[in-house]
């Protein structure tokens, strides 16, 4: 990868790439109902086992999101049409502080930790998804609309509600992937409800290395993998 980061292969073919602490990998997701990928962000492995790979996405990292054709961010279009005007994507730049990207193996969604200015925790966000796919290069999954958001006194409630009517409504998700998202969502509220991993493991009080540069979006950020493992 660019600015010095080294990923590591373990054997050949459908074979696991395995990464170490400081190594920057890809966080992307393909774009939903459509071909490609239509976010990229690069990312700093802070763990990577058996139980969960961690990594953090510095500020100021310049990372590919989408937009629609017009350049108008698709947080300003109405939810009615937002899902159906042609998009496409453009590069950006990771504002505010930066968070940290847990995932464990198999599970359909990841956990987000976010922090206000001086460190100063947020919440934990639940970003229900595919399990991810491992490339020699990163991470691909597909976001799935709906979310749950985890606050530090341990309550808890769902984001993006309108948003995963909406894309079932465009034809972006039948009812039986509608139906397996929400069992995922169960799932996770299960774990929540639980206080289980990640959020008893005292992630929030993590803090990235100073020596850690901001990793550089690579040119090919949206190369097809030849082999993908979970």
């Amino acid at each position: 990868m660019a600015d010095g980061g080294v990923v590591r292969r373990v054997g050949t073919g459908g074979a696991r790439a395995s990464w170490s602490p400081g190594d920057r990998i890809l966080w992307r997701y393909r774009a939903n109902g459509g071909a490609g990928f239509h976010i990229a962000r690069p990312v700093t492995v802070v763990r990577d086992d058996s139980d969960v790979l961690a990594v953090w996405l510095a500020p100021g990292t310049q990372v590919v999101k989408p937009v629609l054709v017009d350049g108008t961010p698709l947080h300003q279009e109405p939810l009615h049409t937002r899902y159906t005007r042609p998009r496409t994507v453009q590069l950006d730049r990771w504002f505010g502080t930066g968070v940290l990207k847990l995932a464990r193996p198999g599970e359909p969604w990841s956990v987000w930790l976010f922090w206000d200015q001086g460190w100063r925790f947020k919440n934990w966000y639940v970003n229900l998804e595919t399990p991810l796919a491992r490339w020699d290069g990163g991470v691909d999954s597909e976001d799935h609309f709906l979310d749950i958001c985890v606050y530090p006194d341990r309550t808890w409630d769902w984001r993006d509600e309108d948003e995963f009517a909406q894309a079932q409504q465009d034809g972006l998700m039948d009812a039986a992937g509608a139906d397996r998202v929400r069992a995922a969502g169960r799932a996770a509220v299960d774990v929540i409800r639980a206080w289980g991993a990640p959020f008893d493991e005292g992630w929030q009080h993590w803090r990235p290395e100073p020596s850690w540069a901001v990793p550089l979006l690579p040119e090919d950020w949206d190369r097809t993998p030849a082999h993908v493992s979970t």
